[in-house]
């Protein structure tokens, strides 16, 4: 199983990001996938989800914000994150599954800034 992240980087304050997630060595269209993020030195927070049935969730830091999807022909989830803060500013992991587990993706520097 492999997850590969790709987006991120430095916006300014207000600005648009989009992190990509593709997933092979699953049955993608089955899985729910999930967003985390840490800034260091602290705790994994938990970002958004969306389920194999196109259903979506999201903490409270990304509700109103954030927008989660999946294209299952291309194995593939985006988090496109609008009217970006600096408290956003950490590094994201795609994740398999609902929960914290080993099988996440290799984690996205995203730095908001001005």
């Amino acid at each position: 199983v492999q997850l590969v992240q790709s987006g991120g980087g430095l916006a300014e304050p207000g600005g648009t990001l989009t992190l990509t997630c593709t997933v092979s060595g699953v049955t993608f269209s089955r899985w729910t996938i999930s967003w985390w993020r840490q800034v260091p030195g602290q705790d994994f927070e938990w970002v958004s989800a969306i389920r194999s049935n196109g259903s979506t969730t999201y903490g409270d830091s990304a509700k109103g914000r954030f927008s989660i999807s999946r294209d299952n022909d291309l194995n593939t989830v985006y988090l496109q994150m609008n009217r970006l803060k600096p408290d956003d500013t950490a590094v994201y992991y795609c994740q398999l599954g609902p929960n914290l587990s080993r099988t996440r993706g290799q984690g996205t520097q995203v730095t908001v800034s001005s």
